[in-house]
């Protein structure tokens, strides 16, 4: 019987990766009015927080008809700095099943990371990160958890998923002008 309802268990969280999380469109969620303001669901947060220079700015565009989350500034190393991004807080946890992130992204040839907090993250220069290179067309980006690179020793190696309370689009470590847009994002 224990058998029987933990293979249940399994097949529902499988079907909870598969149906619900693999893509969540930003056109189909009304409550995420940008420019990003404290009630809107995505974020905007730059190192201006800790003395850095980048300057920036995350929006809802609605190019080609779709709704899309856009990311753009100039992201300077300066002060010690070197990042602008947008994160959106999950409200509920990710399955313990899924494997990773899947979005569907394009911008100006640059390299861009997702960053993941957990819950046990205090410190906010703690996170996971994994890269990807937007180009002018839109591509799917599927980033397995073991890609996610942990940015101190006192992280796990890989992120737990079902320990994930938020998701950053990030613009990151070095001097360049950033322009990304994400048209969906999830797990898969």
């Amino acid at each position: 019987m224990r058998r029987k309802a933990n293979r249940v268990r399994r097949l529902l969280s499988a079907l909870l990766v598969a149906c619900i999380w693999p893509v969540m469109s930003f056109a189909e969620s009304a409550q995420m009015q940008l420019p990003v303001s404290e009630s809107a669901r995505w974020q905007y947060f730059s190192d201006q927080v800790m003395g850095g220079v980048s300057q920036g700015r995350a929006f809802l565009d609605g190019t080609e008809g779709d709704a899309v989350l856009r990311l753009v500034g100039d992201v300077s190393t300066e002060n010690r700095g070197g990042f602008i991004q947008a994160r959106f807080e999950l409200d509920s946890p990710v399955p313990a099943d899924a494997r990773g992130v899947v979005l569907v992204a394009q911008g100006n040839n640059e390299r861009y990371f997702i960053h993941l907090r957990t819950r046990g993250m205090v410190l906010p220069w703690q996170y996971y990160q994994a890269g990807f290179d937007a180009s002018a067309e839109w591509q799917e980006f599927r980033l397995p958890f073991a890609a996610f690179a942990p940015s101190g020793n006192l992280l796990r190696r890989t992120p737990q998923p079902e320990s994930i309370r938020s998701l950053g689009v990030v613009a990151y470590g070095r001097d360049h002008q950033a322009d990304v847009s994400v048209k969906a994002v999830g797990f898969y």
